[in-house]
């Protein structure tokens, strides 16, 4: 496609999209349709963890409050009003500021946008679905060139896939009773030690969720069985998304189900904060921002058990959300995502390797997997899981093609990647327990059933986290600098295992860090020992 860039315009940094690979182009869209697009803003202090206060994050905690968040790095005023001259020279109404997030959300017909942004729409079908999309470069005028950040809303194809997997006995993702060992999240629990007697009172986990819901009379089942109180979980609606189950256990109500269980049964009085969002680069990247900025909530961790190859998403996603997760680490919120299901490859069929984003991002603690056997409450052998070779699939971890290795990492060994010898941020950073042959038992749409994935493990840990923020009474926030920095005494300390036997179809586990269960899988109380004695020293 040959772009025809208006007179005063440039084309924006990282927003260029192909032409969604498979699908059917149909038609234009309808120039009347009426759409809402998110315009994000940059930093005017340019990181929020730039410099020393990065380097000063290996001890655990919160870094600035709020107030100073939004004094320092709110969008500025200045900022946003050449942002809404802009809107509205070009018939565009302004529905939103949310100086904190650093977004705009504008509203206005696809002619209108079209026209402003000098690009093209068109309806697709894919797999049943219609959805608009573009390709090539979105533009700007050039006095917004360092100002806009990224524009998303207008291409709204679904985005991310879930990582969860039924457990299997064809190599076909469907629900079967009986054919595996299924643990209760309690069971993982003690199986990985976690701290008795806490409860995550005072805490809030937030949960991001990109379809499918939840209902009352599932949870109370699956709660009252496991001889627990309900936890309170409470549904927050971004860009229209809503709880919204549709009755199929196999549809995205098994991954909702499976992380307010998972999360719930570790932490049963934390409060949960589901973040419903459509699934698209906007639904997503605004479903993030709301909870990290939710001052309703205030969540202290966030669990996403949602992601695609970093291949499929547009550089300006990749970067706003970095910068989102870089504003949650300097405001003390750990955020645990699933670094994907379908081994070093990440599903992508070109013959090379790949990681999953947004778990590839360096603010964020990237979760793999393991197959975890145990007999009499004692764990007997705990290897990477890999079940591909019969189509159950195999925890994703790899090197970042987008984000360079972090100054925590460069003494861990992460291997150059196995696609062209470069160095890259290292995935995972941590595991647990994955393989849906051993995986958790849930209860979804009336139905109980054996489900694992990574998905598991990133609830799993944001549990953790929030049973660790309750004794310690603050938040832990960016934990990656404190893991990587301490790991020998950690592992000393037996608060982390090593897992060492196994490799994804792409990299193999070994002793300390790897690309398939990073650092390796949690001692609950002896991690909080850890912690609690650097918060003292």
């Amino acid at each position: 496609m040959n772009e025809e860039i208006p007179d005063g315009f440039i084309r924006l940094a990282g927003s260029e999209r192909q032409a969604p690979a498979l699908a059917r182009r149909i038609r234009p869209a309808d120039p009347d349709e009426y759409v809402e697009v998110s315009v994000y803003l940059r930093d005017p202090a340019g990181s929020a963890l730039a410099g020393p206060l990065e380097h000063h994050a290996s001890r655990p905690g919160r870094r600035v409050s709020r107030e100073e968040y939004l004094a320092r790095h709110g969008a500025s005023s200045e900022d946003v009003a050449k942002v809404v001259a802009f809107a509205q020279a070009h018939q565009l109404s302004v529905l939103a500021i949310d100086r904190a997030a650093r977004r705009l959300v504008l509203g206005g017909t696809v002619s209108q946008f079209c026209a402003a942004f000098a690009t093209e729409l068109h309806y697709y079908e894919y797999e049943g679905q219609t959805f608009r999309g573009r390709s090539g470069h979105l533009h700007i005028p050039k006095e917004l060139e360092q100002i806009v950040v990224g524009i998303f809303g207008l291409d709204d194809r679904p985005q991310a896939q879930p990582h969860l997997r039924f457990a299997t006995t064809t190599g076909h993702s469907v629900l079967v009773r009986d054919q595996a060992v299924g643990y209760t999240p309690l069971q993982v629990a003690q199986l990985y030690d976690f701290p008795r007697g806490l409860t995550g009172g005072g805490q809030c986990i937030a949960l991001i969720e990109l379809g499918g819901g939840y209902n009352s009379e599932d949870l109370t089942t699956y709660f009252r069985q496991l001889g627990l109180p309900v936890p309170k979980v409470v549904s927050v609606s971004v860009d229209g998304g809503q709880n919204s189950p549709t009755g199929d256990p196999n549809s995205a109500d098994g991954e909702v189900a499976l992380d307010i269980e998972i999360a719930g049964a570790i932490a049963p009085e934390a409060r949960i904060a589901v973040y419903f969002a459509p699934n698209s680069e906007r639904g997503f990247l605004d479903a993030i921002t709301k909870a990290i900025h939710d001052t309703t909530n205030q969540p202290t961790v966030i669990s996403i058990s949602w992601g695609a190859p970093e291949t499929s998403w547009t550089r300006q996603a990749m970067t706003t959300m970095d910068q989102a997760f870089q504003a949650a680490a300097a405001l003390g919120i750990t955020v645990c995502v699933a670094a994907g299901d379908n081994g070093a490859s990440d599903g992508v069929n070109d013959q090379k390797v790949h990681v999953d984003f947004p778990a590839s991002s360096p603010y964020v603690l990237g979760c793999g997997g393991t197959r975890l056997e145990a007999q009499n409450t004692e764990v007997v052998r705990e290897v990477v899981w890999n079940e591909s070779a019969g189509g159950g699939g195999a925890t994703g971890g790899g090197i970042s093609d987008v984000f360079p290795l972090p100054w925590w990492q460069a003494d861990a060994h992460v291997p150059p990647s196995l696609n062209d010898q470069h160095q890259g941020r290292g995935v995972p950073d941590v595991a647990g327990n994955a393989d849906p042959q051993t995986g958790y038992q849930i209860y979804v749409d009336g139905q109980q059933a054996p489900v694992g994935g990574t998905s598991a493990v990133a609830p799993l840990w944001a549990g953790l986290i929030a049973l660790l923020n309750q004794k310690r009474g603050q938040p832990l926030g960016y934990l990656n600098p404190f893991l990587y920095q301490h790991y020998q005494q950690l592992l000393e300390k037996k608060a982390l295992r090593d897992v060492t036997s196994g490799d994804n179809g792409g990299y193999t586990a070994g002793p300390g860090w790897d690309a398939c269960t990073g650092l390796g899988t949690p001692d609950g109380a002896l991690l909080l020992q850890a912690l609690l004695s650097s918060s003292s020293s």
